[in-house]
């Protein structure tokens, strides 16, 4: 199957201020110290490539008091143009919330909305040509789906997750093209599963092994998928679907929780 890239239009924030000082998920250890020129190299390197690739990347300035400030897909979802603004769960990450509601209004989006109810943006939702997926059990509250769907006029899927080491929906469940995503099962709940293979029978399914690498933690134009180099197990399938799977490197930031996609958030008009 041939497969066209689409140009893309990101988001991202350099992660000048990037430290583990605390933790709000199982993959983060303050004990552990970062790297930080490595941090900024392998970051460097990801916007490197969107624009190698043809796509945009437009940037958010690092405030100094928020190190996860680089996990840009947090901040918001944006669909046709229209800005849902995220509710962060934890007190370490809410001031996030009003930088990126304050970009886009200084960047000329007119429908912005800020939300009633606890939504870590694109961490918990995920969009395909049909459906916005909206993950919840621990960071978005279910509300939040139904908030989401009354703004955008789209059909939200709710689905639970049940381990927290996949504690947003896009450490579990990428979308590749349209409708076609690749998911790690165990991550969801027995009826969130039954879900999913109705809604999307042709899944990639993801082992553990390359869950555990957050090699769903990935950025599709179509046709490039940029995901962890250590999710060596999807290159496979993925080149037999068509797609071309480019490997990066962003170890450092993987001790924060976050790898491709958690410092991506895409800008859909």
């Amino acid at each position: 199957m041939r497969r066209d890239a689409t140009p893309r239009r990101y988001l991202m924030c350099p992660p000048a201020h990037f430290k583990v000082t605390y933790s709000i998920n199982p993959w983060m250890d303050p004990t552990k110290p970062v790297d930080l020129p490595l941090a900024q190299a392998q970051w460097e390197d990801l916007r490197d490539r969107y624009v190698s690739l043809g796509h945009t990347v437009e940037t958010l300035v690092p405030d100094p008091a928020l190190p996860d400030m680089v996990f840009a897909a947090n901040g918001a979802l944006v669909i046709d143009g229209r800005v849902l603004g995220a509710r962060f769960a934890h007190p370490e990450r809410g001031p996030e919330a009003r930088i990126h509601l304050d970009w886009f209004r200084g960047h000329g989006y007119q429908d912005v909305h800020e939300p009633a109810h606890v939504n870590e943006g694109e961490g918990d939702f995920a969009v395909t040509a049909s459906f916005v997926l909206a993950g919840r059990g621990f960071r978005s509250s279910p509300l939040s789906h139904a908030e989401a769907q009354e703004f955008f006029g789209r059909p939200v899927i709710g689905l639970d997750l049940v381990d927290p080491r996949y504690y947003h929906l896009d450490t579990a469940l990428s979308v590749l093209d349209g409708d076609e995503v690749m998911y790690y099962p165990d991550a969801f709940s027995p009826g969130s599963r039954r879900v999913l293979r109705r809604l999307f029978p042709d899944a990639l399914i993801a082992d553990g092994r390359d869950a555990a690498a957050l090699g769903l933690n990935a950025v599709s134009d179509g046709r490039h998928v940029l995901l962890p180099q250590a999710a060596a197990g999807l290159f496979g399938p993925l080149r037999d679907r068509g797609f071309e799977p480019v490997p990066m490197d962003l170890g450092e930031l993987l001790k924060g929780g976050g790898s491709v996609k958690c410092c991506t958030q895409e800008l859909r008009s």
